[in-house]
């Protein structure tokens, strides 16, 4: 929720407008959250006798039994909105659906909207309010996006997550770690793949002990991430510790056909920026060494055969117009600290790039990961269909310009957020799903 307080001032020819805006919002840790005996979301939504739900498909496969039987134990009616999930979907035409949604089910102007899930639901069901727009024959339905009134973060979800998911947003965990957090670092470096195929500690059969250490690892993980963006909430500050594994993974991770997982792309970019730190002094080659072999024993991917020296030029270029024409390259100093790096040139690039698949190569063979490229669950259709057309489209382009052209071979942990809009009628609802909290990515 927020509180904006404003004073306008007559000055000499008009008037200046001064304010300040208070945000508060909470999380709070609630394990089986539809379990009838938890009042969490009943109490939220008996004041208003109903509830939309929005959701995508998969999660609704998985958890609409319990919540339907919930909020019927309960006496509120819900109804549920089930969007098609997957990259492919995160679009305006979805998006303008979740409205319809919230205009058939005539949603008010503070009533609180439930989100069950991440990634698309969060972006779309938050974003649409982003401006102030008509839409339809109804104007200004879609308003100001506002933070959510409470997220409950329910990690019991996790045991329904594919592992390949889990190891996915390991990868965000890694970044947060190494450079914010040295106690994470260190249960990760100690217990990563028993996290990955225990699903943190809540698969059946996962030892008591096993749970403790992942449940301190997701607290502490939203914890830091909390600690250092929301002072920054509008990303005014552009030397964010978050920003490690992003400066050239935007350009790497769409780069093969079949695009590679958000986690393996990012733990690409940062496996080379801790062979430049090493290169630089910045890190030991102990400390080199501890983070490509943690990699290497998750299943997360180190190197790609279109990490070339192109593409390091290209995603470089790319990320100083986001950065301020800084290049801001952020590298743990040591782990748990982190550095900016502003004067890299490219010749120091290459090399250093050259050096670490030298590297990676010599210990670990290709680089490549587990499980490393999208499925039909991240991209909404089948990964096949997209190599079909991104191939039939390149075969047509080299037929017309007489070349050969060679096709390559590249091959949800939930929570349920009420989120109210107050100054545009759409309520909008963003989850924080596991994995912008701990697992599945500490968002970026």
């Amino acid at each position: 929720m927020s509180d904006l307080k404003a004073t306008v001032t007559t000055t000499s020819n008009g008037f200046s407008v001064a304010g300040t805006e208070q945000i508060n919002y909470g999380f709070q840790f609630v394990d089986n959250i539809f379990s009838t005996t938890h009042t969490h979301l009943a109490n939220i939504y008996k004041p208003w006798g109903r509830v939309l739900l929005v959701t995508d498909s998969i999660v609704n496969s998985h958890y609409s039994t319990q919540w339907e039987a919930y909020f019927k134990h309960h006496g509120i009616p819900v109804t549920t909105f089930v969007m098609a999930g997957g990259e492919k979907n995160k679009t305006m035409k979805t998006m303008l659906s979740i409205v319809d949604a919230m205009n058939d089910f005539g949603l008010v102007r503070k009533e609180p909207v439930l989100v069950v899930g991440g990634g698309l639901c969060t972006d779309l069901t938050g974003g649409m309010s982003l401006v102030g727009i008509n839409h339809g024959n109804l104007k200004n339905r879609l308003g100001a996006y506002h933070a959510p009134m409470v997220t409950f973060l329910d990690f019991n979800m996790l045991r329904t997550l594919p592992e390949a998911q889990v190891r996915n947003g390991f990868a965000e965990l890694m970044k947060i770690s190494s450079c914010a957090d040295k106690r994470i670092w260190d249960l990760l470096v100690a217990n990563g793949e028993d996290l990955i195929t225990t699903r943190f500690g809540r698969a059946d059969g996962a030892s008591p002990e096993m749970k403790e250490i992942a449940d301190e690892i997701c607290w502490r993980g939203i914890k830091v991430m909390l600690d250092l963006e929301s002072p920054n909430l509008h990303e005014i500050g552009l030397d964010r510790v978050i920003a490690f594994g992003h400066s050239l993974s935007p350009t790497l991770e769409l780069a093969p056909t079949v695009p590679l997982r958000h986690g393996h792309a990012i733990n690409i970019d940062m496996a080379y920026f801790v062979t430049f730190a090493c290169s630089r002094g910045i890190l030991t080659e102990k400390q080199r060494d501890e983070y490509h072999e943690l990699s290497h024993r998750v299943g997360l991917s180190m190197d790609h055969e279109m990490f070339t020296e192109a593409l390091v030029k290209e995603g470089t270029q790319a990320i100083l117009k986001t950065r301020d024409n800084k290049q801001r390259f952020a590298v743990p100093n040591p782990y748990g600290t982190c550095a900016f790096i502003n004067d890299a040139s490219y010749e120091e690039l290459f090399q250093v790039l050259q050096m670490h698949k030298q590297l990676i190569k010599e210990k670990y063979g290709s680089g490549d990961g587990k499980d490393a490229y999208v499925d039909s669950g991240d991209l909404g259709m089948d990964p096949a269909l997209l190599k079909m057309s991104n191939g039939a489209r390149g075969m047509a382009h080299a037929l017309q310009n007489g070349v050969a052209y060679v096709v390559d071979s590249a091959v949800d942990g939930l929570a349920a957020v009420p989120m109210m809009s107050e100054h545009g009628a759409m309520a909008g609802n963003g989850p924080v799903p596991v994995e912008a909290g701990t697992v599945n990515g500490v968002g970026a």
